[in-house]
């Protein structure tokens, strides 16, 4: 009977402690998960009403966005297969996102990017994620987790 009692609780403590480690007070979860297809489908929505302005409703960035505009930075990237956001891991694209690219870039680099810490949740950032990443290739989608795990483990 102790025993069970004490199966019981080391059990749901452990549920507690994954629910309190993978999700928010708002119920997302707290890591992007590209195959999980209601955190792709909010962040679809939320890339829609808070991204898709600058980056593009097909994730395709604005024009020229190698070349530095006369304002200072450059224009927004492409998040699909053909921009540069696979090849950062998922911690930095989760920072940048939140806190904004003035930030976190270098001094001498001027970003654009606002933060959304005031205007997202945690979650939502992390689905905004999911949803971009469901739109990659399924071979760079390999490569960025492997390399998102591989930052992780350090």
């Amino acid at each position: 009977m102790i025993k069970t009692i004490l199966l019981a609780g080391v059990v749901t403590a452990a549920v507690i402690g994954a629910g309190v480690y993978f999700l928010r007070g708002d119920g997302l979860p707290l890591k992007s998960d590209p195959a999980n297809a209601a955190q792709v489908a909010m962040g679809k929505s939320l890339y829609a009403g808070n991204c898709a302005a600058c980056h593009g409703a097909n994730l395709e960035g604005q024009k020229n966005w190698r070349t530095p505009l006369g304002s200072g930075g450059l224009p927004a990237p492409p998040h699909d297969a053909s921009g540069h956001t696979w090849h950062h891991p998922d911690a930095l694209l989760f920072r940048y996102t939140k806190l904004g690219g003035e930030k976190l870039a270098p001094p001498s680099f001027k970003s654009n990017m606002p933060g959304f810490e005031d205007s997202l949740s945690d979650g939502e950032i992390w689905a905004v994620l999911s949803y971009i990443k469901s739109r990659w290739p399924p071979k760079i989608r390999r490569r960025q987790t492997r390399m998102s795990q591989t930052q992780t483990a350090n």
